[in-house]
C-alpha cells in the first residue's frame, strides 16, 4: 500500500457549493404570525404595538384617499339596484378599528360622551331570577325559589329532590317537600314555560296545560306526552292510530303539536357569551360580475410618528439606537399589515372565482376546492393559504362563512367530472327533506339516486355525509318523534 496515495486522498479541501435555503428573519417571522390572526387578534396585536413603540402612530386618511375610495364603491355600484347601493353604503360606512392610544383608558359614562359598553348576556338563572323579583312572594315561598332556580340546569330541568332543596332552605325557614313542590309549580310557569322540571313528559305537559282549551289536538297531543311518550320513538304511525283508536290525521295534528314543544326550555338562555364575526372581506355581484372587496378595519392604517423619528439624528447614542430599532420594528410592522391584506384580498377573490356556482345557486353547486389549488393559482406556499383561510370571514349573499368551507375533497361523475362533498351533503340533504315520512330512503337508496344522478359514491360514503349532517338512520327517521 502506498502511504503518500491514502495521505493525498485524505488532505482537505476548499470546495464551493451553490444552494438555496429560506431563512425565517424577524420581518418573516412577524409577517406569518400576522397572517394567521383573527380580526379581533390582530385589534389587540396592534393596541400593544401601538403603547410600546414611541414611533408608532394611527393615520387617517387624506382627502385624496377618501376620494379614491369613494370613487372604487361609486364604480363599483353604479346601476344597481339601490338595495344593493345601500348595502355598498353600510359596508363603507363600517367604523375603522380604534387604536388610538386614548381609547384605551377606563371608558366613562354615557355623559362623558363615551360609547355606552354591551349589556352582560343574561343567563338563564338571571332571567328567572328578574322574573321571581316580579312576582309577589311570601319570604320563605322566595326563599324556596332561589333554591330551586339555582338547581336548575342550562337545559332547565332540576337536579335537585324536594326533600334535599328542604334541606337547602332550612337554615333560613323550615319548611317541608310538599311546599317546595307547590313553589316549584309556580316556577314551572315562569318563561321559558316547563323550566323545572324533573322529566321531559312533565315538561312538555306543563307546555300543553299553558296552551288555550280550544287548540286543535291538544286532547290526544296530552295522551301522547302522559301516556305514550316512549312509546313514539319504538312504533310507527299506524300501529300509533290504533293504540290511540284516533284516525290519522287525528294523530298527525296532535303529533305537529307535541313537535311544536320545547324539550329543552332553557337552551334559549345559554350562559356562553355571544360571539360576533366580523368580515374580513365581502364579496358582492356588481354588474353581472362578482367582486371582493376587503373590509374597512381589514388593513389599519399605521404610520411612523414623524417628531420621534426626528430625534434620531439629535440623540443620544443609546437613545438614538433604541429609537432606531423603534423605527424599524415600526416599519415591519407596517409592511407586514399590507402584505397581510393584500394576500387575504388575493386569496378572497381565487374563493369567489372558484365558488361563483355556489354564490349564485347554492351549496348544490359548491365545487371541489383544495389549498393546492389556490396554492398554485396564486404561486403560494400551501401552508399560507392554510393561515389565510383559518378565522378569516368572508360576508355573501348567502351569509358569511369561513374562508375554509368553501374548500372540500372531490367524487368523480358519470359524465368525468367531479362533485365536492359539499354539493354531495346538500343533495343528501335535500333527498331526506323531500322523503316521504313513512318510506324513509336508506343510505342505500340514497346511494342509488345519487348513481341514478351521475354521482359516483359509495354507501358507506353517503353514510358517513349522513352522520356529518346529524341525520338520523332511516331506521330512527322511520320512528315518529325522532325526526
Amino acid at each position: 500500500m502506498n502511504l503518500n496515495d491514502g495521505q493525498s486522498r485524505m488532505k482537505p479541501a476548499l470546495q464551493l457549493r451553490l444552494g438555496q435555503t429560506l431563512a425565517l428573519t424577524p420581518q418573516l417571522q412577524q409577517a406569518i404570525r400576522l397572517l394567521q390572526l383573527s380580526r379581533p387578534e390582530l385589534e389587540l396585536e396592534l393596541s400593544m404595538a401601538l403603547e410600546s413603540n414611541p414611533l408608532l402612530e394611527t393615520e387617517e386618511p387624506d382627502e385624496d384617499e377618501r376620494e379614491a375610495d369613494d370613487a372604487v364603491v361609486d364604480t363599483a355600484t353604479q346601476d344597481e339596484p339601490d338595495e344593493l347601493q345601500s348595502e355598498f353604503d353600510e359596508l363603507g360606512a363600517e367604523q375603522p378599528l380604534d387604536l388610538d392610544r386614548s381609547d384605551y383608558r377606563s371608558s366613562g359614562t354615557a355623559e362623558d360622551g363615551a360609547l355606552p359598553q354591551d349589556a352582560a348576556p343574561e343567563d338563564l338563572r338571571d332571567h328567572l331570577l328578574w322574573q321571581l323579583n316580579l312576582t309577589p312572594m311570601p319570604e320563605r315561598d322566595r326563599a324556596i325559589a332561589v333554591a330551586i332556580i339555582d338547581a336548575i340546569d342550562d337545559d332547565g330541568y332540576l337536579v335537585e329532590s324536594d326533600e334535599a332543596l328542604a334541606g337547602a332552605v332550612a337554615p333560613l325557614h323550615a319548611v317541608t317537600a310538599a311546599q317546595v313542590e307547590a313553589v316549584r309549580r309556580r316556577v314551572q310557569q315562569f318563561d321559558p314555560v316547563g323550566v323545572g322540571s324533573r322529566t321531559l313528559a312533565e315538561c312538555l305537559a306543563v307546555q300543553l296545560a299553558a296552551l288555550d282549551a280550544d287548540t286543535p289536538g291538544l286532547a290526544l297531543a296530552h295522551t301522547l306526552v302522559h301516556e305514550h311518550l316512549e312509546a313514539l320513538a319504538r312504533k310507527d304511525r299506524e300501529q300509533m292510530c290504533q293504540l290511540l283508536h284516533a284516525t290519522p290525521d287525528e294523530f298527525d295534528q296532535a303529533l305537529a303539536l307535541v313537535r311544536s314543544l320545547s324539550p329543552k326550555p332553557g337552551a334559549g338562555h345559554a350562559s356562553a357569551e355571544p360571539e360576533y364575526i366580523a368580515p374580513d372581506a365581502y364579496a358582492r355581484k356588481v354588474g353581472g360580475r362578482w367582486q371582493v372587496v376587503l373590509a374597512n378595519d381589514c388593513q389599519p392604517r399605521l404610520g411612523i410618528n414623524e417628531h420621534y423619528a426626528s430625534l434620531i439624528a439629535k440623540a443620544q447614542r443609546d437613545d438614538a439606537t433604541y429609537l432606531k430599532s423603534q423605527l424599524q420594528e415600526a416599519r415591519w410592522l407596517i409592511k407586514s399589515l399590507k402584505t397581510r391584506a393584500e394576500t387575504i384580498l388575493k386569496v378572497a377573490r381565487a374563493i369567489v372565482s372558484a365558488q361563483e356556482a355556489f354564490l349564485e345557486f347554492g351549496p348544490e353547486a359548491m365545487r371541489p376546492l383544495v389549498l393546492k389549488d389556490v396554492a398554485e393559482e396564486l404561486s403560494m406556499h400551501e401552508s399560507t393559504i392554510s393561515r389565510v383561510t383559518t378565522r378569516k370571514y368572508l360576508h355573501t349573499p348567502r351569509g358569511t362563512f369561513e374562508f375554509k368551507q368553501f374548500f372540500s375533497s372531490g367524487v368523480t361523475t358519470s359524465d368525468g367530472g367531479v362533485a365536492s362533498a359539499t354539493a354531495i351533503q346538500a343533495m343528501i340533504r335535500k333527498l331526506i327533506d323531500e322523503e316521504v315520512p313513512s318510506q324513509p330512503l336508506s343510505d342505500q337508496g340514497l346511494t342509488l339516486e345519487l348513481n341514478r344522478r351521475g354521482i359516483n359514491v359509495a354507501r358507506r360514503t353517503v353514510a358517513k355525509y349522513r352522520e356529518a349532517l346529524n341525520i338520523p338512520s332511516s331506521n330512527d327517521r322511520s320512528r315518529i318523534g325522532t325526526r
